[in-house]
């Protein structure tokens, strides 16, 4: 750790005691890692989805901390406060895929020297489903793992897939890797998407608390995918299917209104994910965690039979 890093307190809600510090990943990136400490049962490693940052999950530390675990998160390289690319910082670019590994490594070095209480545990959210998977078939040192909605296959029309491939393989090639992805632009979703109709959340309260996040602090915010970014990840997807599963206790969440990741391959990794079960939670969208108050106490409550019973 380097130094004390910003932490925008008034928008995450969360337990008064954390602590927000630079780091620098193995490759020099710099890195914004945040931990609210105190749990004894143990600690949760928080790997958060795209265009996230530490302080969405201020709430969700506070159910973690009721339930005696601290919670370590991190700004990936390319969003939040964490280093991105100078040519679009709207664009949330990533050289490779598993350079996201480097930034996994940071996290759990700042968590054993901050002496957060072990043993470790796992949730992935969307991106960081996909991050977390590869972190865990490397053998990051967790008890049980857990993943809302995760990223295991992004949500397109059939049709559009090989034109998907075929366009973000050409732009490593062209130089425009950096352009943002077909429909989407520098906006981030939360500012230009109404509550009414959205597809991250069911509850206008939670929607409402991620919205400010990024209107008082715009300096969070990521817009839309690049190309290069879009190619990386269907690669990272790809080679991560051809995988067997890790032998250790996992839950997975999805909602039956998921319209940002694919369904289906989650279905087909948790069918045969030894120790693993898949709970699909009927009208809940995208954003799992941050759902009605009957879906959020359901999933807590799955996570501390998972990682506490």
């Amino acid at each position: 750790m380097t130094g004390p890093a910003p932490f925008h307190g008034d928008v995450a809600e969360g337990p008064e005691r954390v602590d927000c510090r630079w780091l620098h990943a193995a490759d020099g990136v710099r890195l914004r890692v945040a931990f609210w400490p105190g749990g004894t049962a143990g600690t949760l490693l928080l790997f958060s989805g795209r265009s996230e940052y530490c302080e969405k999950y201020g709430r969700f530390a506070g159910d973690l901390a009721r339930l005696g675990l601290s919670t370590i998160t991190i700004d990936w390289r390319g969003q939040g406060l964490s280093d991105r690319a100078p040519m679009d910082r709207a664009v949330g670019h990533v050289a490779a895929f598993t350079d996201y590994q480097l930034d996994v490594a940071a996290q759990l070095g700042v968590a054993r020297q901050a002496g957060l209480a072990e043993p470790y545990f796992l949730l992935g959210h969307s991106m960081g489903g996909t991050i977390g998977l590869r972190s865990l078939l490397d053998g990051l040192p967790v008890r049980a793992a857990a993943f809302s909605a995760p990223m295991w296959g992004i949500q397109m029309r059939r049709v559009l897939r090989p034109l998907a491939w075929g366009l973000s393989w050409a732009s490593r090639h062209t130089g425009t890797g950096h352009r943002f992805a077909p429909g989407t632009g520098p906006e981030t979703y939360l500012e230009i998407a109404p509550f009414e109709g959205n597809n991250l959340t069911t509850d206008a309260d939670m929607y409402a608390y991620m919205k400010r996040q990024v209107t008082r602090h715009p300096e969070l915010a990521l817009g839309g995918p690049g190309m290069h970014w879009l190619y990386e990840a269907l690669a990272e997807m790809r080679a991560l299917a051809r995988r067997p599963s890790p032998d250790l206790p996992c839950a997975a969440w999805i909602g039956t209104e998921e319209q940002i990741v694919e369904p289906a391959p989650v279905h087909r990794r948790m069918a045969t994910w030894p120790r693993g079960r898949l709970e699909v939670i009927a009208g809940a969208r995208h954003e799992i965690l941050m759902e009605a108050p009957a879906i959020r106490a359901r999933v807590l409550d799955g996570m501390r039979a998972l990682f506490l019973d």
